[in-house]
């Protein structure tokens, strides 16, 4: 062979047709093999990998479809265009983060291949996927999986080709970042939704233990509803929440936003009538569930499209998107 990379071993974790395109993938994108360059044969590819030659034709014809080489009689299969990896690691996944991912995809060319992984807010599992990662790709674009804590595992990335989304309350002044903030910004919305708030005698803020997200948010909220003089609570015990007359209830999770609708039926109490609902992050069923749930949220389709200029521009950017509401009926 022309060039040799360390003989991968095909495992059963995915077919091994796309874990040999995935392979002279990411050679391409190494530049071992540059524009122009012919690759290896199929005979010298099967004898090297241990597979049939019937793989590596289908191999090659995944890497055709990426746009990645072609081939011609006599020359053999060749290197048309280099390919950019992409690691975009998530945290969990939400309708929100697909809005994310759907408007990230839809910027990027062919050539531009994105792995797409979830950490599930797991600090050993998210430092084993940047330690295996680290060198196998062009861009990496990460989810934290905490707001106040930076991850060490992150410092073997080169800066230049990392970008940081959503959390962000740690110094990371010489790192790319599109972040929320979910202490000032969480408060000025609130302030936009005063005078919606004061037909409701309480606000209740439901933050169950455990709940993964920051708990600053936690003090935006008392600093809210006293300087404007509302009662108030933070509840953690959301399995035997009673929604109650008079009150408005500000849910993070979807679940939660659900258990208060259905307690609220259950009480014969109408949302955005009898009893208030405020949801963080914006989903599109928000907007048909009881005439329509009011959010607070980011732009999540804002945030896919700058990590997309990112990856496509090298676009130096360091921002906090705001935090809008989104106004309907269930207030």
């Amino acid at each position: 062979m022309k060039r040799t990379d360390k003989k991968a071993t095909f495992g059963q974790q995915a077919t091994k047709v796309t874990q040999l395109a995935d392979t002279l993938s990411q050679a391409i994108s190494r530049k071992e093999f540059l524009e122009g360059d012919s690759l290896p044969s199929i005979n010298q590819l099967s004898a090297h990998y241990g597979v049939s030659r019937d793989t590596v034709f289908k191999a090659f014809l995944d890497l055709r479809e990426r746009g990645l080489i072609d081939s011609t009689p006599g020359k053999g299969y060749y290197v048309t265009s280099q390919v950019t990896n992409v690691l975009l690691l998530l945290d969990q996944y939400t309708p929100f983060k697909e809005a994310l991912y759907n408007s990230f995809i839809k910027r990027l060319p062919i050539n531009y291949k994105v792995d797409l992984l979830f950490h599930q807010y797991n600090e050993r599992l998210f430092n084993t996927i940047i330690r295996e990662s680290v060198g196998k790709y062009n861009k990496y674009i990460v989810m934290n999986f905490d707001n106040e804590k930076f991850s060490t595992a992150l410092n073997k990335i080169n800066p230049a080709r990392l970008l940081l989304l959503d959390f962000g309350k740690f110094e990371k002044s010489k790192y790319f970042y599109i972040c929320q903030d979910f202490d000032e910004s969480f408060y000025q919305a609130l302030l936009t939704l005063k005078d919606k708030m004061h037909k409701y005698r309480q606000i209740v803020f439901l933050f169950s233990k455990g709940l993964k997200h920051p708990q600053s948010s936690k003090e935006y909220f008392i600093r809210f509803c006293e300087e404007q003089g509302f009662s108030y609570e933070i509840q953690e015990d959301i399995e035997n929440l009673v929604v109650q007359k008079g009150t408005a209830y500000i849910a993070i999770k979807q679940q939660d936003v659900v258990k208060v609708v259905k307690q609220g039926r259950l009480e014969g109490l109408k949302c955005g009538k009898d009893f208030g609902l405020l949801a963080y992050n914006d989903i599109p069923s928000y907007e048909v569930i009881d005439e329509g749930i009011t959010s607070l949220t980011i732009d999540w389709e804002m945030m896919g499209n700058e990590a997309a200029n990112f990856v496509l521009n090298d676009a130096s950017v360091q921002k906090y998107l705001p935090t809008g509401v989104r106004l309907r009926k269930s207030l």
